[in-house]
């Protein structure tokens, strides 16, 4: 009998800054009983050029994604920003265009995001154990965009000597918000700069999140003040891979 399929939809950042979190994204989705298709015709989502107010080339990128992933039954993301753009915004792109509107929504319909999608699937690790303290931040456009908040943490709660810690301010934005630490970057780092303090403050070991780029602008303003605390994807967590160099760290 043939195991059911999705199609990896792996994004920018992971692929050019954090491979590992696909790598883990592969495995973890194996586990939970997936044969992993990665379409090689994949490229960026749209959403930086969606952020900046360049319209035509939100639509002509969309438009690229969606025929590279219309013929998957389900598209699993690593990223509730990637996803929050392919199922919210792909469809508002194209309200004025109907052929392209019933093309985006099929697509959006079967897009998920990669930890809500195991927790449905009632997968949860096998065999993994970290006894360390974490710390979890809620990214914006998972939790806002695509509901994400409980998912993540009841899927940490299955790796064994895993304690999570509050986090004060855990659903306040970092400051990254993609193209916003370029346009206005004294305010996002004031964000980040509290953000800081308060994963400082919780005492934990590590930092977990869903999105690579909040995890990298979180990353690297606690190894500018010093900090010893560890960034990690939370699916390179749920992998086993927590003993592997962290955010920002040599490999």
């Amino acid at each position: 009998m043939s195991r059911p399929s999705v199609a990896l939809f792996v994004t920018c950042l992971v692929d050019a800054m954090r491979p590992a979190i696909g790598f883990a994204s592969l495995k973890v989705l194996e586990e939970a009983g997936f044969d992993v298709i990665v379409p090689p015709s994949q490229t960026c989502c749209g959403q930086p050029a969606l952020n900046s107010g360049d319209h035509d080339g939100a639509v002509a990128i969309a438009k690229a994604t969606i025929a590279c992933l219309e013929p998957y039954d389900a598209i699993v993301v690593p990223s509730g920003s990637c996803g929050g753009t392919i199922k919210v915004h792909y469809p508002e792109l194209f309200a004025d265009d109907p052929a392209w509107l019933a093309r985006a929504n099929a697509v959006a319909a079967k897009t998920h995001e990669i930890l809500s999608f195991l927790d449905a699937q009632g997968w949860r690790p096998d065999g993994v154990s970290l006894p360390m303290t974490a710390a979890y931040h809620d990214s914006c456009s998972g939790l806002r965009e695509l509901g994400i908040k409980r998912q993540p943490r009841a899927l940490l709660s299955a790796v064994a000597g895993l304690e999570q810690i509050p986090l004060k301010g855990a659903e306040t934005c970092c400051g990254f918000g993609g193209t916003f630490c370029v346009k206005y970057p004294a305010i996002s780092n004031a964000v980040v700069e509290e953000k800081a303090q308060a994963i400082e403050d919780s005492g934990a070991a590590l930092l977990l999140a869903g999105d690579l780029g909040c995890l990298m602008n979180m990353a690297g303003k606690l190894h500018r003040r010093g900090s010893g605390v560890r960034a990690f994807h939370t699916v390179e967590i749920l992998a086993g891979m927590g003993d592997g160099p962290a955010i920002g760290e040599a490999s």
